[in-house]
């Protein structure tokens, strides 16, 4: 009985040098990566934007730097997303990567450690994924808007149309379906196998279940601001409470009528203006 009692101990206090590790962890990614954004974003506020038709101004995200070769922008961009983006999902992603590591806590502590930062690095994948489309996209369009003055006096209402939509779409059921796996990731299917490609697989998963709920908000912050830290921490905040929350699905719906509203007065005002 004393030498179970004290393998019991013993596992025990594994277990809780473990989950102290974890949560070290992520506080100090999150925090490295909220520095570091921060830093981007003060420096890149500091050479200014480009003003443009229709009283908006254009980020100097989406343009070359003097001398940048385009790999070089797409790959400087990139690195900044990733950052950004593990700075602004670690909080709601945190809970999920710990639901996980719970379901498969018989393994053993490097291999637990393994196996979550697998999770993890397949989770960031599919967004860093999503910048690579948001770089071409965004370039591609700033390039029509610096050619085509008339197509850049539309971008304040396309704006506030995109705002507006992304609250009308806080409404739905596919939203709804997306944000209930984000909640509960046992309700989508924690893996059965402990093995590199089912983690692998299983942070994949997570990733487009949470990219396709956030699409509407991740949306707002590419049209209102990708280098705006207040656009950011509202984003952030919209995120992490609707997925944290006690009563979530009605939490989204407040946001999205905020949104709608929002959006609505975006569009007046570019109209007014106009």
């Amino acid at each position: 009985m004393a030498h179970l009692g004290a393998t019991w101990r013993r596992e025990v206090s594994r277990r809780m040098i473990g989950e102290r590790a974890f949560f070290a962890v992520t506080a100090l990614l999150f925090a490295a990566c909220a520095t570091v954004t921060v830093v981007w974003c003060t420096s890149m506020s500091a050479t200014g934007e480009m003003p443009m038709p229709g009283g908006w101004t254009m980020s100097m995200a989406w343009m070359r730097m003097c001398g940048q070769t385009w790999p070089g922008a797409a790959a400087s961009f990139i690195g900044m997303w990733v950052v950004m983006m593990v700075g602004m999902m670690l909080p709601s992603f945190t809970p999920m990567l710990w639901r996980y590591r719970q379901a498969v806590a018989g393994t053993r502590e490097w291999r637990l450690g393994w196996l979550t930062a697998l999770v993890g690095v397949g989770y960031f994948f599919v967004w860093t994924a999503f910048g690579i489309a948001a770089f071409m996209l965004g370039n591609a369009f700033a390039a029509l808007a610096m050619q085509l003055p008339a197509l850049a006096r539309t971008v304040p209402i396309v704006a506030g149309a995109i705002v507006m939509l992304a609250g009308a779409l806080q409404f739905t059921a596919w939203k709804a379906h997306h944000l209930a796996c984000c909640r509960d990731a046992s309700g989508c299917g924690l893996p059965l196998r402990v093995d590199g490609a089912t983690a692998w697989r299983h942070g994949l998963r997570l990733g487009l279940h949470c990219s396709t709920c956030c699409a509407g908000l991740t949306a707002i912050l590419l049209v209102t601001g990708l280098m705006d830290l207040r656009a950011m921490a509202a984003v952030t905040a919209a995120i992490t409470v609707e997925r944290l929350a006690p009563a979530g699905e009605r939490v989204a719906r407040a946001i999205g009528a905020i949104l709608v509203v929002a959006g609505l007065v975006l569009i007046v005002r570019a109209v007014g203006s106009g």
